[in-house]
């Protein structure tokens, strides 16, 4: 037989297995091709790998003994036991020193586990965040590769080579870090995802109730935003669904039920956030609100129970309050992503992680959905100061938060007086005043866990010594052992 000529394989022939592989093709990889179902390797030589140099393997025996040692072998299949039903069936042919990788959206736990199982046994594993859906893949996505280092050198090459580029020409893909940490980091991604999307949201329902544009209005004002701080793909594509129409001239995002799904990678941020003691508040707050769109049977019901503010309106200048709703779009955006490397951040001390902060910027500048001109500034932050303890004690990020507050305050304001709900925008702007306190009224909430429990406190003057008081005259001496929820 003759040598084998294949550089990498790919299982998985849906959309996004078949353009990560046309994608390969065009950068110079021999890929080799595998679906469970073998009909669609035929399909796919037939016509969209017409004329490359894809192998179509028809067997996971053909699959492997087409592709160079180390051999290296991408999933893409859906998340959880199919992924360990493909490890398990490839187990028996590889030998140590080759790759799995993982690049579906595996929960980052599954992630931990499988590299610790597979390099037990010799192997190397890899998690990948890819982002930026069917385009993204065939043409440049965003690649988020953690799991055994070992691994980074036998595909660094082709990642960078097929991942998207900034401006600058730097590939939106480096190295994570070990065990689960790139699924991680895509998971946080998507978080961020859900807070950007409903800040835009709130934003569009402001300028549609509050100020009164209508739709083409509307998508004038985001094609302005667009040449700002907000240059972005979400103000984008939200630009053209708002001067969309249906083919009665209607603009169709108003026939759209208003309920939003969701896949579960935003609730998945939110819990490990609570879990890590992390306050994620906004990415939080934009799940919740999906949950509530979810509601819809209820909520018109509860519509005509329940009264709002009556009688009342916007009467100041339009314009003016359009940008203070620019400025509170991106003050609640800057807020999101510190937010969001705070997350990242204790993650990594819990797991064990280096991660690359500025790196994971990087990754996200391009190919991805959040892909905005913003996340170069985050990507300078932190390569200025990789200990950077948060993304708004950075010298830029003051400056900017500082400037935009106080039009965020008056549009927070504004939308409670007039009932608008704007869950992101207020619980972000809470954050802020809460981070930048340097007493909260958590004193308060002790002593009444003191009282009722005896949990104890500590004093201002003698941290790290817990005190119990006999608040009632009626209580026992002793106390409750003492931990953080």
């Amino acid at each position: 037989m003759s040598a084998p000529t294949g550089d990498i394989g790919l299982i998985g022939l849906a959309v996004m297995g078949q353009n990560l592989i046309l994608n390969m093709n065009d950068h110079g990889y021999t890929v080799v091709a595998y679906n469970r179902t073998t009909s669609k390797v035929d399909e796919f030589l037939a016509n969209e790998a017409k004329g490359t140099k894809i192998i179509g393997a028809r067997s996971i025996e053909e699959l492997v003994a087409n592709l160079k040692r180390p051999r290296k072998i991408i999933l893409l299949v859906k998340a959880g036991a199919p992924v360990d039903q493909f490890i398990d069936l490839l187990l028996p042919h590889l030998e140590k020193g080759d790759l799995i990788i993982d690049g579906g959206n595996s929960h980052y736990p599954d992630t931990i586990r499988r590299a610790k199982e597979l390099e037990a046994k010799g192997f190397l594993f890899v998690g990948s965040g890819v982002s930026g859906g069917e385009e993204g893949a065939r043409y440049g996505p965003s690649l988020m590769p953690g799991g055994s280092p070992a691994a980074w050198p036998l595909i660094k090459d082709i990642f960078q080579s097929i991942a998207a580029k900034t401006k600058d020409g730097e590939a939106c893909c480096d190295w994570v870090g070990e065990g689960g940490s790139g699924h991680y980091v895509k998971m946080v991604h998507n978080g961020i995802e859900y807070g950007d999307m409903q800040i835009l949201a709130e934003a569009y329902q402001i300028l549609r109730d509050v100020v009164g544009l209508n739709h083409d209005e509307m998508g004038d004002v985001l094609e302005e935003w667009n040449k700002s701080e907000l240059d972005s793909f979400l103000v984008e594509i939200t630009r053209d669904i708002l001067r969309f129409k249906d083919e009665k001239g209607k603009p169709l995002v108003e026939s759209i039920r208003d309920t939003a799904g969701q896949k579960g990678t935003g609730k998945w941020t939110a819990i490990s956030a609570l879990d890590l003691g992390t306050p994620v508040t906004l990415i939080g707050e934009a799940v919740f609100a999906r949950c509530l769109s979810a509601i819809k049977e209820e909520r018109v019901e509860a519509s005509k129970v329940l009264k709002g503010p009556e009688g009342v309106s916007f009467t100041g200048d339009k314009k003016a309050f359009i940008e203070d709703v620019r400025q509170a779009v991106y003050a609640a955006k800057i807020i999101s992503y510190a937010q969001g490397f705070m997350e990242l951040r204790e993650a990594a001390k819990e797991q064990g992680w280096n991660l690359n902060y500025g790196a994971i910027a990087l990754m996200w500048r391009g190919g991805c959905i959040i892909r905005s001109a913003f996340l170069g500034d985050i990507t300078n932050a932190y390569r200025t100061q990789p200990d950077l303890k948060n993304l708004l004690l950075d010298s830029f990020f003051t400056k900017a938060i500082h400037k935009a507050v106080p039009h965020y305050r008056r549009v927070v304001s504004q939308a409670i007086l007039l009932g608008v709900p704007v869950p992101c925008l207020s619980s972000a702007l809470c954050f802020f005043d809460g981070y930048r306190s340097a007493t909260v009224p958590a004193n308060l909430i002790q002593a009444q866990r003191d009282y009722f429990g005896a949990h104890t406190y500590e004093l201002l003057e003698k941290p790290g010594t817990h005190v119990h008081t006999n608040w009632t005259g009626r209580g026992g001496r002793v106390s409750s052992s003492t931990y953080d929820a």
